[in-house]
C-alpha cells in the first residue's frame, strides 16, 4: 500500500514510521507539559497583577487568529517533515533561552509574552503539518488507531506527567522545567528528522505553479465550505466549543461554590476528566468500530448536551467527577473520529489548509466563550453556562441529524475513492 505522496505504507498495524512520529509526539508533549505549567508559576513571581498573568493565555491564542490560515497554506506548500523539525528546534531554542534567563535572573514578563507568542506562531505551522503527516505514515484503515494513540499520548504526557513534574522541578530550581522542556522539544525534532522520504504535498494534476498564499487559503476555505459533511462538523464544533469554553471558564467557581469542594477537590475533577481521556485513547478505535462512525457523530451531539445537563442538575462532587470522566473518554473518541474523517476526506494537497480552518474556528470561539460563561454565571448563576451547553446540543440535533449518518459518511468516502477529492 502507498500513500497519496507515493510512500509505501505498512499492511496492518502502524509501522515503524508511525512509532517515530508517536515517540516524537510523546517527547514534545512531555516537554510542553513541563514548561507550560511552570510559566504561570514564573509569571506569578514576576507580577501579582491577574490581568498581566492572564495575558499569557491571550498571547498563546492570538497567533492562531492572526496566522492560523497562513500556517495551513504553508503546510501544504512545504515539506511537512522538514517544517516540523525546524519549528520544533525553533520552539526548543525559545524555551531554552527562557530557561537560561531564569537561571541568570533575567526573566521578565515581556520576555514571557514574546516566547508564548512566537511559540504559538510556530505551532500554527507545526500542528497543521503534523495532522497532515499522519495519513502519510499509516494506511487509511489504521487512522483511527493512530489518532487514538496520539490523543492518548497527549493526555498522559501533557496533562498527567508533565504538569506535576514541571511544578516539582520549578520548586527545586525555577529554570529546570524550561531547560527540560527545551530538551524534550529538541528530542522531538531529532526523532522527526529520522522519518524517511519526502512529505511534501502533491499539487493537483495539471495545476501548474502555485498561486499566492491568499489564493491558496481561499481554495481551502471554499473546498471545506462545499463539503457538506466536514462543513456541518465545523459549524457544529464552533457552537459546541463556544459553550464548552463557557463552562470551563467558571468550573473552578462551580466546584468551590456549587459543589463545596476545595482546591484539592477541583484538582480531582480535572484528574477524573484526564483519566477518562487516557481510557479513551485505549478504547477509541474499538468503540468506533462497534458503534459506527455515522452513529457516533449523532451520539456525540447527544453526549455534548447531556453531560452539561447532568452536571447542572447535580450538587455531588462524585457524580460530577463521574460525568467528567465519561466526558473525557468521549472527548478522545470524538476527537479521534473528527481527525480521522478530516484526514480521510481531505485531499493531501489541502490537508494543512482544512486543518487550519478548523483550528481558527476552535480558537476563534474560545475567547467569546470564556466571556459568555462569566457573564451568564454572574447574571443567572453558576449552572447557567452548563444549561447553555445542554440547550446547544438539543438545538443542534435536528440540524445535523441527516448529515451525521452512516450513509453520509459512506457517500463521502466513496467520493474520495472514485474522484480523489
Amino acid at each position: 500500500m502507498v500513500s497519496a505522496t507515493g510512500r509505501s505504507l505498512p499492511r496492518g498495524g502502524l509501522g515503524g514510521q508511525f512509532v517515530k512520529l508517536w515517540a516524537a509526539s510523546a517527547a514534545s508533549n512531555l516537554g510542553d507539559g513541563v514548561w507550560l505549567v511552570a510559566a504561570p508559576l514564573l509569571a506569578a513571581t514576576l507580577t501579582r497583577d491577574p490581568a498581566l498573568v492572564a495575558g499569557l493565555a491571550f498571547a498563546q491564542r492570538l497567533p492562531w487568529l492572526l496566522f492560523g490560515l497562513v500556517g495551513g497554506a504553508l503546510a501544504d506548500r512545504l515539506d511537512r517533515r522538514r517544517t516540523m523539525v525546524m519549528v520544533a528546534l525553533f520552539r526548543a531554542s525559545l524555551v531554552g533561552i527562557l530557561g537560561l534567563a531564569v537561571v541568570i535572573d533575567r526573566a521578565t514578563m515581556p520576555l514571557l509574552y514574546a516566547v508564548f507568542f512566537l511559540i504559538a506562531t510556530g505551532e500554527t505551522l507545526f500542528d497543521t503539518s503534523a495532522a497532515a503527516v499522519v495519513p502519510a505514515v499509516v494506511p487509511r484503515e489504521a487512522l483511527p488507531k493512530a489518532n487514538a494513540r496520539l490523543a492518548g499520548t497527549w493526555t498522559v504526557a501533557n496533562q498527567f506527567v508533565g504538569p506535576p513534574l514541571g511544578g516539582l522541578l520549578f520548586s527545586a530550581a525555577a529554570g529546570l522545567p524550561f531547560l527540560l522542556g527545551a530538551g524534550g522539544l529538541a528530542g522531538a525534532a531529532g526523532l522527526l528528522a529520522t522519518l524517511r522520504g519526502s512529505f511534501k504535498a502533491e499539487q493537483e494534476a495539471g495545476s501548474g505553479s502555485r498561486g499566492t498564499l491568499r489564493a491558496d487559503i481561499a481554495e481551502g476555505v471554499r473546498w471545506l465550505w462545499h463539503h457538506r459533511l466536514l462543513r456541518t462538523i465545523s459549524l457544529a464544533m464552533a457552537l459546541l466549543n463556544l459553550t464548552l469554553v463557557a463552562q470551563v471558564s467558571i468550573m473552578v467557581l462551580f466546584a468551590e461554590e456549587h459543589l463545596g469542594l476545595g482546591p484539592g477537590g477541583y484538582g480531582a475533577l480535572l484528574t477524573a476528566y484526564g483519566i477518562g481521556g487516557v481510557v479513551g485513547g485505549l478504547v477509541a478505535e474499538r468503540i468506533l468500530r462497534h458503534v459506527g462512525d455515522g452513529a457516533y457523530l449523532r451520539l456525540a451531539i447527544v453526549i455534548e448536551g447531556a453531560a452539561p445537563a447532568a452536571i447542572a442538575l447535580s450538587s455531588n462532587g462524585f457524580v460530577v467527577g463521574a460525568v467528567l470522566a465519561l466526558f473525557g473518554l468521549h472527548a478522545i473518541v470524538w476527537g479521534t473520529l473528527l481527525g480521522t474523517l478530516r484526514q480521510e476526506l481531505t485531499p493531501d494537497r489541502l490537508r494543512g489548509r482544512v486543518r487550519s480552518v478548523h483550528a481558527l474556528i476552535e480558537y476563534g470561539t474560545a475567547a467569546p466563550g470564556a466571556l459568555l460563561g462569566g457573564l451568564l454565571a454572574a447574571r443567572f448563576g453558576l449552572t447557567a453556562p452548563f444549561w447553555l451547553g445542554a440547550a446547544a446540543g438539543l438545538l443542534l440535533l435536528p440540524f445535523v441529524w441527516a448529515t451525521f449518518s452512516e450513509t453520509s459518511v459512506a457517500t463521502a468516502r466513496r467520493k474520495v475513492a472514485t474522484t480523489g477529492s
